[in-house]
């Protein structure tokens, strides 16, 4: 009975120095105790396959896989310098050969970087529109709330699919019109760079304008309504409403969503290969998925600039919108 009580002390001891320890921990250590398991764990899932890939991008592995030589950054060098980087068909390279329009677009950089701005861009306002209609008080809000929501449920696979019909030179019913404002080739549509990127990215902004309308209803609904009373006693407009109260007060729910959809849109690959294909519109992870199988190296330095460029984002982002917004 007496050793039992010892083990039960002495357990109790340690659980109690423990929690004083805790007790006078300060506000920021206390933060950085609880999310030391989520640092850990993001270093094993993140931080290693990142470095792992930049290790093989470091080296050049033969065409069967069976042997590797340290080339140091030479295959950086290549895809900066536009070495010997034409990996798909159709001349696509990493950075554009020229200034040239034909150039830019057979440069995989260029087209992920457009494709991630201007179709970011869209479904911010889109969606920013969208979120500011549903926090309004209607009838059927609820059902209108469930249909903008069914774009963005829809699988790429579907949704290609979906463009691939509609902008069909031979079976579409959508390339006619636009192939006569001067929008699209009137032929041959899908096999055509502009035009192919072009019906991607408003391909992407249905699909996605419905999650950015989401997160920013979220940051909308947060919003004490007291403030739009106070505003109207006031005598501000509603255009004043929104420009001192409701965008100060949700910019930071719509630097949050431009942050993940800027991921996103960095990562694009499923749109462009059930619509068009790589060979026709080029992005870094088509690039990543041509040459991973005969030019390990090179994929793997396209994947770790790919990564750089997107953390660079993400910073940019986190400073532009302080630290203390996200």
């Amino acid at each position: 009975m007496s050793t039992e009580t010892g083990r039960e002390s002495r357990r109790s001891g340690v659980l109690v120095n423990v929690m004083r320890w805790m007790e006078n921990l300060s506000d920021t250590q206390y933060a950085y105790l609880l999310l030391g398991p989520v640092f850990v764990l993001l270093g094993v899932v993140a931080l290693y396959p990142l470095l792992r890939t930049f290790e093989l991008s470091l080296y050049a592995v033969s065409l069967d896989l069976t042997s590797s030589s340290f080339v140091g950054i030479d295959n950086y060098v290549q895809l900066f310098t536009g070495g010997k980087n034409r990996f798909l068909p159709g001349g696509t390279t990493f950075v554009p050969s020229s200034l040239s329009f034909e150039a830019l677009l057979n440069s995989a950089l260029v087209v992920t970087i457009i494709f991630a701005v201007v179709s970011v861009l869209f479904e911010t306002l889109i969606g920013l529109g969208q979120a500011l209609i549903l926090d309004q008080d209607f009838y059927g809000r609820r059902w209108v709330r469930a249909a903008i929501i069914i774009p963005w449920a829809v699988p790429i696979v579907i949704q290609g699919m979906i463009f691939f019909l509609m902008f069909n030179s031979n079976v579409g019913f959508a390339t006619p019109p636009l192939a006569d404002l001067g929008i699209l080739a009137p032929t041959n549509t899908l096999n055509d760079t502009a035009s192919a990127t072009f019906i991607i990215i408003v391909a992407d902004i249905w699909k996605t304008s419905a999650f950015m309308a989401l997160l920013i209803l979220a940051g909308l609904q947060s919003i004490d309504r007291g403030l739009y009373d106070v505003a109207k006693v006031a005598g501000a407009s509603k255009w004043q409403q929104f420009k001192l109260i409701t965008f100060p007060l949700i910019l930071p729910t719509i630097g949050v969503a431009v942050l993940f959809r800027s991921v996103q849109a960095m990562r694009v690959y499923g749109i462009i290969d059930t619509v068009s294909s790589c060979a026709v519109v080029p992005s870094l992870s088509c690039m990543v998925v041509a040459t991973f199988n005969t030019r390990q190296g090179t994929a793997a330095a396209i994947a770790f600039v790919t990564a750089a460029i997107i953390g660079i984002a993400v910073m940019g982002l986190i400073a532009w919108q302080g630290e203390d917004a996200i």
